[in-house]
């Protein structure tokens, strides 16, 4: 039997959204280890691309920052960001998009700025980036959620999903067919029906519950008539994850311990 965390599920299946030959614009984290292990498996001729404008990296390590070139063994060629929005993104040559979710609500509304009243918050997060550009033109956008929330209403719009559903995102302008496509969760992967935009359960991973996901969401939650168990990840994609981000598959928690102690060290010595 294979073992695997929380994490690595995760990466593992939304690795599987990424066709051959797509070209996929990518962040950090559980993202680029999607990217990295669909490449690596079933999609060897897909193209990944970072914000910053790296086109068709090698990268043996995840991104420190979207414009860190030290990650990778090479790329195809590079470009400003500005070639980024306006020549690729823009025109509707990206295929899929990965973006991390801070909350999001039934229609998709994404937040990724702060948590709180804006002006008087409780957490600040790292910001919309270029999530709104992706969501706009993206054929297919894929969000992750390892620590973020549903919630009836976010507390910030960062990334417009499908406004307040139905025809909603059409009218305000948006390019036809953009919009989420896919979310993952912890415990399972989340559709939107095709009328209505709303999200509904699709898929659970092993060992989880209708029940337990319901539990997590603060509306009455949609299932799909033909639930289905999404696949572990195989012993390959476990191995591949973590040779390449092994603080992925670490979890949070091991991750901090870990940092703590480094952390302190460095300001040791600097203060030395």
């Amino acid at each position: 039997m294979v073992r695997y965390t929380e994490a690595e599920i995760i990466v593992a299946n939304a690795a599987r959204e990424i066709e051959d030959g797509d070209i996929v614009v990518i962040g950090q984290g559980i993202p680029m280890a999607a990217g990295v292990l669909a490449k690596a498996t079933h999609a060897p001729n897909c193209v990944i691309l970072t914000e910053a404008g790296m086109v068709d990296i090698d990268p043996f390590r995840n991104l420190l920052h979207i414009a860190d070139p030290t990650c990778t063994r090479g790329y195809a060629y590079s470009c400003d960001m500005v070639d980024v929005f306006t020549t690729i993104v823009n025109r509707g040559l990206v295929d899929v998009t990965f973006l991390g979710v801070g909350q999001i609500d039934r229609y998709g509304n994404m937040n990724s700025t702060v948590f709180g009243d804006y002006d008087d918050f409780r957490m600040r997060m790292m910001g919309a980036g270029g999530a709104p550009e992706f969501f706009g033109y993206a054929r297919k956008a894929v969000l992750t959620m390892r620590g973020g929330k549903f919630v009836e209403k976010v507390d910030y719009v960062s990334s417009p999903g499908y406004l307040e559903g139905y025809d909603a995102r059409d009218k305000a302008g948006f390019p036809p067919g953009s919009g989420p496509k896919v979310v993952y969760g912890t415990k399972g992967v989340f559709h939107f029906e095709a009328e209505s935009k709303e999200i509904y359960l699709n898929g659970l991973f092993p060992g989880h519950s209708i029940e337990e996901v319901r539990a997590e969401v603060p509306w009455e939650l949609k299932v799909a008539d033909d639930l289905q168990e999404l696949p572990p990840p195989t012993q390959e994609e476990v191995d591949l994850i973590r040779e390449f981000a092994p603080e992925i598959s670490a979890g949070r928690k091991l991750q901090v311990e870990l940092s703590i102690p480094r952390i302190l060290n460095i300001l040791s010595e600097r203060q030395a």
